[in-house]
């Protein structure tokens, strides 16, 4: 498998959140995709300094 795949993940989201999170992603000069992928790694870095290291 190359180093660089991204497995393809579907989202059902409400087009309300949609267009906030294109507005939020095009201030921080980035991709719709890399935002989600942004905030998740929040997300998880915040999880796991709660509640442990996830394997």
């Amino acid at each position: 498998m190359p180093g660089n795949y991204y497995t393809p993940f579907s989202l059902r989201i409400s087009e309300d959140l949609l267009e906030k999170v294109k507005y939020i992603a095009k201030e921080n000069k980035r991709s719709m995709n890399k935002e989600v992928e942004f905030v998740l790694e929040k997300y998880v870095k915040t999880y796991e300094k709660d509640n442990g290291s996830i394997n």
